[in-house]
């Protein structure tokens, strides 16, 4: 069985030879989210970078019109989608179909757990998103994009895993891999993207339970907290722990209480998740 260290720098050799290539975010992905942190940029010009990909221009009418963002009257153009949505939301909403569409797998074996991790990956935006409503400091559009690439890595990870028969036969292995490399290779992929750090770093410090950035909560501290919320995650063994992570005791949660437990949280992120799966 290759070692976490051998496996590590195997990667990031086939990376730089480019036997394998890191993802990409498609042109209009980019156009969208450099546009949204200008000022001056209008909803008509978003609506025109948009309008270029007919299956994102689909899906931002579909969400327009979801029972999360529905309004009284239907949406029936990409620019009413837009202002309805508003600009942040759209960015997220660009960038998850995009990777939606990069978590695509070339075997069985990957495709399962890719699919797993994109969907966890959601589903943490979710909780991001929920999070951040209570704390008046953060943006949760941002909050919930923070959420949704903070996996990114893991992609890299398990198609060169492939690689090696006997690691991809070793689930709780390759489990152990791809949860300690995952923050690494996210960077390098998030800094390829041109992210802002602020991001960067939540995915960098997104399974460091001690991540302690100061006396109010952040980006990482509302994806660690969202994470441990996820049935996924097995960090943290009892309700008691809660109170020795800096972060759950930024975000303020009582540790006696499960987030999906609150009245009307289980809907909001239900229907975040049934607006990006």
């Amino acid at each position: 069985m290759i070692g976490k260290e051998e496996f590590f720098e195997s990667l990031k050799t086939a990376i730089k030879e480019n036997k394998i290539t890191l993802p990409t975010l498609p042109e209009v992905a980019l156009k969208v989210r450099d546009a949204v942190e200008q000022e001056n940029v209008t909803a008509h010009q978003i609506a025109d970078m948009v309008a270029t990909d007919a299956a994102l221009s689909a899906r931002l009418l579909q969400v327009a019109n979801s029972p999360l963002y529905r309004g009284r009257v239907s949406i029936d153009t990409i620019q009413m989608a837009i202002t309805r949505l508003g600009y942040k939301l759209v960015r997220s909403l660009v960038v998850s179909l995009a990777m939606k569409q990069i978590f695509q797998a070339t075997s069985d074996a990957l495709d399962v757990r890719l699919r797993g991790m994109w969907e966890q990956s959601v589903e943490v935006a979710a909780i991001c998103r929920v999070l951040a409503q209570s704390l008046p400091h953060i943006d949760k559009e941002q909050a919930m994009l923070a959420g949704l690439i903070h996996n990114i890595g893991a992609l890299p990870i398990l198609t060169w895993a492939e690689s090696y028969p006997e690691l991809m036969d070793d689930e709780a292995a390759l489990d152990a891999l791809v949860d300690e490399l995952t923050p690494a290779i996210s960077v390098l992929i998030l800094n390829a993207w041109g992210f802002a750090e602020t991001l960067v770093k939540a995915a960098e410090q997104s399974r460091n339970l001690q991540y302690d950035g100061g006396p109010q909560a952040d980006y990482v501290d509302i994806v660690i907290v969202s994470r441990l919320q996820t049935k996924h995650s097995d960090q943290i063994e009892s309700a008691a722990d809660w109170l020795k992570v800096p972060s759950f005791l930024k975000v303020g949660l009582d540790p006696e209480i499960e987030l999906i437990e609150i009245e009307g949280v289980a809907e909001d992120i239900e229907s975040v998740q049934g607006a990006f799966l």
